[in-house]
């Protein structure tokens, strides 16, 4: 933090105009203060290692050193929590996987109107990620979990039939950590649900299928669910789950409602298969801010599933791991880089 307990900024863009739009909405914030600006990445170093931020927004494009670049350099002599700012593009999506891959923490779209115009849509937006993420730089030693209680509905002793994961901020590296443990042979379906706009999921799908053993792809529409094979929802839709016939199921990918605050939702996916699959989802609840999952996870226990959920320590934000535990809804709770041992052994 800075001498007066704001929460530190570097601001980080080629960009004169679009690093004094962001540093004017940053400004405007009780808690924030811009401490320095950086007009490319190796400048970004530099001032990283006078300045100490707390926080630094990162652009990727940039002369002299890029995005990913500065974040590998940075992360590599003072780790410190970085968010990058993407466009909705393709090569975009690559370049912030990337990045995440290199350390950065969150990434936010570079929505270069909504800035411009001074939206208070944005600037909440942006402010609240900064204090998400200032608040991972900052966290004292965790306290130690306290052991989970017995639940009134009690998961099933029988074997699960499939495996649904949701996350958010600091998901997709969660993920990546946890499939990329995966067998090849692992022997339920997965799906997986984590709050990403729409080319974002194409690119990560494809990024993880090349990294895991087992299959990942983006699902659509009619997909079945298959042993060995996850399914990631489409950014900007909602997926869930439908029988066909007495032994086969299958995904449905339906366009999000405009009112529905993520787009994909965990709370739809987890809902839909609280019926469905009675006693038999295993559901694990990661890193990412708010509490989407919550009312899906209080439904997979009320109809006797399981629900696991990654720990303080290894989380990029605790929201949603956090509303789960707090609600007691919670069987287990793991740090990432566990969890993919825990499923192999469970299932």
């Amino acid at each position: 933090m800075t001498s007066s307990s704001k929460i530190g900024v570097l601001v980080v863009d080629d960009s004169a105009f679009f690093r004094k739009r962001l540093v004017e909405m940053l400004n405007k914030m009780e808690s924030i203060e811009v401490i320095g600006e950086a007009e490319n990445g190796l400048k970004a170093v530099q001032l990283s290692q006078r300045l100490h931020p707390d926080v630094i927004t990162m652009d990727v494009e940039m002369p002299v050193m890029d995005g990913i670049t500065a974040v590998k350099r940075i992360m590599a002599d003072m780790p410190t929590a970085i968010l990058m700012l993407s466009s909705l593009t393709r090569e975009g999506a690559t370049a912030t996987l990337d990045a995440l891959d290199a350390g950065a923490a969150d990434f936010l779209l570079k929505d270069f109107g909504n800035i411009s115009a001074g939206h208070e849509a944005a600037s909440t937006i942006l402010a609240e990620r900064i204090f998400a993420l200032a608040r991972r730089s900052h966290r004292q030693q965790p306290p130690s979990v306290a052991k989970v209680q017995t639940q009134q509905h009690a998961p099933s002793e029988e074997r699960y039939q499939l495996v649904v994961i949701g996350a958010s901020t600091g998901g997709p590296v969660a993920l990546q950590t946890i499939l990329t443990s995966l067998p090849a042979d692992f022997p339920l379906p997965i799906l997986l649900v984590v709050h990403m706009p729409a080319n974002f999921t194409s690119a990560f799908a494809k990024r993880l299928n090349a990294q895991s053993r087992i299959t990942v792809k983006e699902a659509v529409d009619g997909d079945p669910l298959k042993p060995g094979v996850a399914l990631l929802a489409p950014g900007g839709t909602q997926m869930t789950t439908e029988q066909q016939g007495r032994s086969r199921s299958v995904v449905r990918i339906k366009e999000a409602d405009s009112s529905q605050t993520y787009r994909p939702s965990v709370d739809v996916t987890f809902s839909s298969l609280a019926n469905l699959y009675r006693k038999k989802v295993l559901a694990v609840v990661l890193t990412g801010m708010g509490a989407d999952g919550l009312e899906g996870a209080r439904l997979l226990k009320s109809n006797g599933s399981s629900v696991w959920s990654q720990n303080e320590a290894s989380c990029v934000v605790f929201g949603m791991p956090q509303a789960v535990q707090k609600a007691g809804l919670s069987d287990r709770v793991l740090p990432v880089d566990q969890i993919g041992a825990a499923l192999v052994k469970a299932v």
